[in-house]
């Protein structure tokens, strides 16, 4: 990125005549040729420029950050979605989950409340607890209040 400060050590390389240099730097090749070749367009251009070097920093900055993938506020716009190799979960592996998940719940849980923890679907959660029924190490009960399935981890 361009510094506004470098731009006028370059405009001040015209007390040497070598008018346009800023405009080079800022990208602005044209005009920073003209101003080289007519010592900055007769001096009016060169004058004019003490104003306009800020705006022309700025301009340059916008496009190089544009090209580069930024936003004109330096934030990366359009990055690639990082992917990562989702290993297939096992039953074994999806009733450690769960158990985890019941631990966390105080030993009680609901089919909905396992899909939430584990992010895995509503069959495959109630197939491994069903499982785990079978097992002996849950047991099926309703909740007092609203009624709703939980799954009571006996050991936890």
């Amino acid at each position: 990125m361009n510094d506004v400060g470098t731009s006028y050590l370059l405009w001040f390389a015209c007390l040497f005549q070598l008018h346009g240099l800023h405009r080079l730097y800022n990208g602005k090749i044209g005009t920073g040729l003209l101003w080289l070749c007519t010592f900055g367009l007769f001096w009016i251009g060169q004058t004019i420029d003490l104003v306009l070097i800020p705006d022309m920093v700025e301009e340059f900055n916008t496009k190089q950050r544009a090209k580069l993938g930024y936003s004109p506020t330096g934030i990366p716009l359009n990055q690639p979605a990082v992917t990562r190799k989702v290993e297939p979960l096992t039953q074994d592996g999806l009733k450690v989950k769960l158990v985890k998940a019941a631990a966390a719940r105080g030993g009680k849980i609901t089919v909905t409340q396992a899909v939430m923890d584990t992010g895995i679907g509503f069959p495959q959660v109630e197939t491994a607890l069903k499982e785990l029924v079978k097992s002996g190490y849950v047991n099926i009960d309703n909740h007092p209040v609203t009624g709703a399935v939980t799954y009571d981890f006996i050991e936890l």
